[in-house]
């Protein structure tokens, strides 16, 4: 009487077949060099499921490449490869295969090496039959709840990876709405200081104009008091009083000095008009924008960097059309932009802009003669929050705003940089984005 390894209750049904993609779930390769244990088993099993013989391990190997199997009966003995070998290739090459061992030999060791290598189930012949079936559809059971798991887990590994897509979506999406209040709420400051500044600066600059021309016409009348004889007395207190004001000096600086007061009062206007130009509140709808003036002004408030004298700024300009855009955004860009290439370069080097236009879209190349990015940094400069900087001098958040408002534009940015050499932004930005960058933004 055979007698099974792992003994199973009778009148199992196994829930077999959910998996319409396994072709194998019904097949199984019953491989023993005996014909008549083959032709036992074929007619104990047939009835349920489609059974193939091998009387080899060779002719198993040839059956197993070419259709698929759900489980295999070998005999543990056999001329060549020995069943014990034969099932570590069948381990090895085909893990999704269920194998039951079956030997006339009841060695305790070998039924162990067996269990250990992979086999499911070790029957001793002659088998009984009821065992044999059992057996089989245990194997069977277990091999179809194997298979389920791995699916569940590729598919709950498929999910995982989905919800941290979304997350960092969501992240994302968080951080620009964050820096895009940021930014507004920065564009309404900037607009509330230079309103307050425009008045008070237009009263300083036109007035100016005419303190000078009085200044002038004060100077010639004193000028004309001197040709005139006074009085001793009075001549002696003119003297006095000249040489208490300082007069000689007080003249030849007076004109320096007005000069002075008039080049400090058109700094302060052109500042406000480059807060203005740069907030763009005034034009905060998509429409086309000169974008050299943008760069220009940007450029301008960013003057303790490029009018240092230790960092050389060049512009290649093109002829480019009006370009449709948020011109306020665009300016954030090339804020983060120019801002990063002066401070990569610790304050000496060169930065280009030079701007092209092909076709219906404009490039705009931004590059630095500064110490370069290393290439493990590159695919992840655009990262939200990612940034070379040291800790509380950067947030990471400049590429990653610049990356989403070019996007938005219809656009694209992209990076080329080499240690020691520099680094070089390209952005192309189409000249009619219709209404694109208008309906994301909203």
């Amino acid at each position: 009487m055979a007698t099974a390894l792992l003994q199973t209750p009778d009148g199992i049904e196994p829930n077999l077949f959910s998996d319409p993609d396994d072709a194998g779930a019904r097949r199984i390769l019953i491989v023993d060099d005996e014909d008549m244990v083959r032709q036992l088993f074929v007619a104990c099993l047939s009835e349920r499921y489609t059974c193939v013989e091998a009387a080899s391990a060779e002719e198993a190997l040839k059956r197993l490449e070419a259709e698929p199997f759900g489980l295999v009966i070998l005999d543990v003995i056999m001329p060549g490869l020995s069943g014990i070998e034969f099932l570590r290739k069948i381990v090895s090459a085909y893990p999704d295969i269920a194998v039951i061992m079956v030997s006339g030999i009841d060695r305790t060791q070998r039924v162990l090496d067996a269990i250990r290598l992979g086999a499911y189930d070790y029957l001793i012949k002659p088998c009984d039959l009821d065992v044999l079936e059992v057996s089989v559809g245990r194997a069977l059971e277990r091999r179809s709840l194997l298979r389920s798991a791995r699916h569940y887990k590729l598919d709950l590994e498929a999910r995982n990876l989905e919800l941290a897509s979304r997350q960092a979506e969501l992240e994302q999406l968080q951080m620009q709405m964050v820096q895009s209040e940021k930014m507004a709420s920065l564009g309404k400051l900037a607009a509330g200081v230079a309103h307050e500044l425009n008045n008070p600066a237009g009263f300083i600059f036109g007035n100016m104009g005419v303190l000078s021309e009085c200044v002038s016409g004060l100077k010639r009348l004193l000028v004309c008091y001197q040709g005139v004889e006074l009085p001793a007395g009075a001549e002696a207190e003119a003297s006095a009083i000249k040489e208490e004001i300082g007069y000689d000096d007080l003249m030849n600086d007076l004109t320096s000095i007005i000069a002075d007061c008039q080049e400090g009062a058109e700094r302060i206007r052109d500042v406000v008009q480059n807060l203005r130009i740069f907030s763009r509140l005034d034009e905060a709808e998509f429409k086309k924008v000169d974008l050299h003036e943008g760069i220009d002004s940007t450029v301008r408030l960013l003057s303790h960097f490029y009018q240092s004298g230790n960092i050389t700024l060049r512009r290649d300009y093109a002829e480019l059309p009006p370009v449709d855009c948020y011109a306020g955004q665009l300016n954030q860009v090339w804020m983060n932009l120019l801002g990063n290439a002066a401070q990569a370069m610790n304050g000496k080097g060169e930065v280009c802009i030079k701007t092209a236009l092909a076709g219906e879209t404009v490039i705009v190349t931004i590059s630095d003669t500064g110490q370069g990015i290393a290439p493990e940094h590159l695919n992840k400069i655009f990262d939200p929050f990612f940034t070379t900087k040291p800790v509380g001098e950067g947030t990471g958040l400049g590429l990653s705003t610049s990356f989403g408002i070019i996007e938005r534009h219809g656009g694209n940015i992209k990076v080329e940089s080499r240690i020691g050499e520099g680094t070089t932004f390209v952005i192309t930005i189409p000249v009619h984005a219709t209404r694109r960058a208008e309906a994301d933004a909203e």
